[in-house]
């Protein structure tokens, strides 16, 4: 992985089993707006919000409580200039127990900062990952994006009236 792939970490107090389930449970965290199944090796799925962000992904790696792998298969943004930018990438979670907790290492592979949607997709895992999948683990309740609005919304309208300054 280069130091240039996007990357964050979650310290839970729980275990990695429950973190694991929890990751697994994306439509608890991330979005409602997933469809197909995610939880089998060689499972694809699809993410969309509106017609901003579609994206199809495929299960490439689980090894439980331990590490989930997806590649994304195809991907397109409607705000920037290349539509592909994450097709090929893998969004990797590393789960290990350290001393008495739970670590999460999130990395975004080949999400480098050369990419237009670098800043806006930056700010999405951070919050995504930080936020909505820590309260899914620690509370039982994350905060994913609902089918329409929600976080995705409050980004592409500060995406936008950034690029308009």
């Amino acid at each position: 992985m280069s130091l240039q792939d996007f990357n964050t970490t979650l310290v839970v107090s729980q275990s990695p089993h429950e973190a694991f389930h929890a990751i697994m449970n994306m439509r608890g965290w991330w979005s409602e707006e997933i469809e197909g199944s995610t939880e089998q090796l060689n499972d694809e799925f699809r993410y969309h919000y509106k017609d901003v962000h579609i994206c199809r992904m495929k299960l490439v790696e689980v090894i439980p409580d331990r590490k989930l792998v997806w590649l994304v298969l195809d991907n397109h943004f409607n705000f920037i200039k290349d539509k592909s930018e994450w097709i090929d990438t893998e969004i990797i979670f590393e789960i290990s127990a350290v001393e008495g907790r739970t670590e999460i290492h999130f990395t975004h592979k080949g999400l480098v900062p050369q990419y237009e949607c670098f800043d806006i997709c930056r700010d999405a895992w951070t919050n995504y990952i930080q936020n909505s999948l820590g309260d899914l683990i620690r509370t039982g309740k994350g905060q994913p994006n609902p089918k329409e609005g929600g976080y995705n919304q409050q980004l592409m309208d500060e995406y936008t009236d950034a690029k308009n300054d």
